[in-house]
């Protein structure tokens, strides 16, 4: 049995799916192969469980003694799995082989192989993760439901951050597919604005699962209403026909642009600009991001300017290695900025906002969020009060690793400066 098709079969089992993918490899390598023939026990009701059992190939037939109603029989077929109780308890069943039955058994002494500390590493304390790795993890309540929250040192909104919808979605949607098949394509619609303060349960529609392909749905939900949307779709790594003619814009390199908290102080100490204004940057504290941004140009909400903008972008910190991670940070940081550029032609005089409605994104190469990517963003039109932009982001070497759109919602909130009001 060939290590790597162990592998494989591990990341279609359900209940393993949910975990890192490098606990698949560790599993692959304890667990142990037994055989049974047609109509030999592979589990009596009130013996001892010796591990996790998973069907590898064949079928068997569950069936409890103290029953015999034959409307209660269960029958286990390749990826299914029985034996998932505590260390120390006994079968409350029975177990025959309907055929030549093949199973991988994960001995009782390796289960905790099955309870990581994270979804996204199975080596490292949570202490040393990333904040936006804290912020995409998800705790698992069954095989298609996970809870992801808003941890406290997150930057704050008045509603939960649409890229955190987006982001905490997709490790919903990916925990649920094998590890061999990569994201290539979302289509995420915002419906109601989230609660910082309450928990988001992401329900998983495992909708599809082809040889190449798998699909999956997901809702949010809060207050017992659904807020949030995605449908995602994988698929199998392989090669194929390559080209790219979009061209990467000449910007300047990550390294010579100033970082956020080096934007902040140049405003709090340039005599150039309103002590007025100076002092309402230095009244704001600053939370840093869990994405670090470099502005390829100057960026205002305050000032007219092209429907177009250019930044660097990455992680803060190390990620860990988990290619389904580096996606979701990806996605996370997709709605920084994207939505506002469809107002820089209309922002003279007044102050505006823009609410994301739904956001589309297309995969096309592997990339690590933990390095820079550029992100270029373009408005080609806004009517109706939506606004609608298209991104393209480019890897260090100007290889096009996304595509994106969003529609918006755009509005003015107040003129910049409003006439003052009569007291009569």
């Amino acid at each position: 049995m060939e290590h790597e098709n162990v592998i494989e079969f591990l990341g279609q089992v359900p209940l393993l799916q949910r975990l890192p993918s490098s606990s698949h490899r560790k599993i692959a390598d304890v667990v142990e192969v037994k055989h049974y023939e047609s109509g030999e026990y592979v589990a009596r009701d009130g013996e001892p469980v010796a591990g996790l059992c998973f069907i590898w190939d064949g079928q068997a037939e569950v069936s409890d003694p103290s029953n015999a109603d034959d409307g209660n029989r269960l029958f286990l077929k390749k990826y299914d799995y029985f034996g998932h109780g505590s260390t120390g308890s006994t079968h409350q069943v029975n177990v025959v082989a309907l055929s030549t039955l093949t199973c991988l058994i994960l001995p009782n002494k390796y289960r905790c192989l099955l309870q990581p500390k994270s979804i996204w590493n199975a080596d490292e304390t949570p202490e040393n993760f990333s904040l936006v790795e804290h912020i995409l993890h998800l705790e698992p309540l069954d095989v298609n439901i996970f809870r992801g929250f808003t941890p406290p040192d997150a930057p704050a909104f008045k509603q939960v951050f649409g890229g955190q919808f987006i982001g905490q979605a997709l490790a919903a949607a990916s925990k649920t597919v094998d590890c061999f098949k990569r994201l290539h394509s979302l289509h995420a619609t915002f419906i109601l604005r989230g609660d910082n303060n309450v928990p988001i349960i992401y329900q998983v529609d495992r909708v599809r699962d082809g040889n190449n392909f798998a699909t999956r749905t997901v809702e949010a939900k809060q207050h017992g209403s659904v807020i949030f949307t995605l449908i995602a779709s994988f698929q199998k790594e392989q090669l194929g026909f390559e080209h790219q003619t979009a061209s990467v814009p000449l910007v300047p390199s990550p390294e010579t642009l100033l970082s956020m908290e080096e934007l902040q102080e140049r405003h709090m100490t340039d005599p150039r600009l309103p002590m007025e204004y100076r002092i309402r940057v230095a009244s704001k504290k600053f939370v840093p991001w869990p994405i670090e941004i470099r502005f390829c140009e100057k960026y205002s909400t305050r000032e007219e300017s092209k429907p177009s903008f250019n930044y660097w972008f990455r992680a803060r910190g190390k990620l860990s290695d988990d290619p389904a991670l580096h996606r979701c940070v990806v996605a996370y940081a997709s709605d920084l900025i994207f939505a506002s550029v469809s107002l820089n032609p209309h922002r003279k005089g007044i102050i505006a906002s823009a609410l994301s409605l739904d956001h589309s994104m297309w995969f096309h190469r592997p990339m690590k969020a933990d390095d820079w990517l550029l992100y270029v963003i373009e408005s080609p039109t806004a009517y109706g009060g939506r606004g609608f932009v298209t991104g393209r982001m480019y890897n260090r070497k100007g290889e096009l690793v996304v595509s994106l759109t969003q529609e918006c919602r755009i509005r003015k909130v107040k003129d910049l400066q409003e006439p003052p009001k009569s007291k009569l």
